[in-house]
């Protein structure tokens, strides 16, 4: 019960790593707000999660990349909470191309919400932190944010920005007791792997090539990502910001 009465915004937390992360908090007591593009979607979600632990949870539908939905989303987690502590930014697209394939609105839309929507959140959760006296944010980057990755030029642009991002806003609001960290997953077991999956030929063999890409020989789990976010936001964390934690299976140690 380590956030009992603690309020969390997970951004995209109507699936995978983002669900994860929800359940997670919801498990140790936590009032979380979880959002979406999809009302349906996240709708699902929170019947679904609705009665884990002894936490609560609603969600918000919106689009991270629009300030004003942004906003929204800040707005309606403190109407219903009456105040918000911790701010997951999870939201995320995924390209797989290289940059002479990448076309001009393949490459905004990556940007836009992996990157502009972690700045529009942020920005838009800053003063409720600073009223309150401190908060906390924790990005979802990636591997790619840390290492180059063939074939994920615009990926690779918008996580390696918000691994700096994490960095630049640490150091902003370090005395302001806002703490600003990220983990960085490599590939993890997730509905958007098995989109992946499912366009491939040889499944099987496509699935066994992306574990051995790992050191630790598999594909990581989305509860191991939830893991190391409720850590660097757990209160025992207190002296940890700044820090782009690589939950990868070694794959950024090569």
């Amino acid at each position: 019960m380590r956030f009992k009465d603690k309020v969390v915004l997970v951004t995209g937390g109507s699936s995978g790593i983002g669900k994860a992360i929800a359940k997670r908090f919801l498990a140790e007591g936590a009032k979380v707000m979880i959002s979406g593009r999809s009302e349906a979607r996240c709708r699902e979600a929170v019947g679904e999660l609705k009665g884990i632990g002894n936490g609560e949870i609603d969600f918000v539908q919106g689009d991270v990349s629009k300030p004003s939905d942004a906003e929204r989303m800040v707005h309606e987690t403190v109407e219903k909470y009456g105040r918000v502590d911790i701010l997951v930014n999870n939201a995320g697209v995924y390209l797989g191309k290289r940059a002479e394939e990448t076309t001009e609105e393949e490459w905004d839309q990556v940007i836009d919400v992996n990157l502009k929507g972690v700045f529009l959140c942020s920005k838009a959760v800053y003063p409720h932190f600073r009223k309150q006296g401190g908060g906390n944010i924790v990005n979802v980057s990636s591997d790619s944010g840390i290492s180059g990755i063939p074939s994920e030029a615009a990926y690779c642009a918008s996580k390696g920005a918000v691994t700096n991002l994490t960095r630049a806003m640490a150091l902003d609001y370090a005395k302001e007791n806002i703490r600003v960290n990220a983990v960085c997953p490599a590939v993890i077991d997730t509905p958007m792997l098995q989109r992946d999956v499912e366009i491939r030929e040889n499944q099987d063999e496509y699935l066994a090539e992306v574990a051995r890409l790992h050191p630790v020989g598999r594909i990581g789990k989305d509860v191991e990502v939830a893991f190391a976010v409720l850590m660097l936001a757990s209160d025992e964390a207190g002296f940890i910001t700044g820090v782009n934690l690589p939950v990868d299976g070694g794959i950024t140690s090569r």
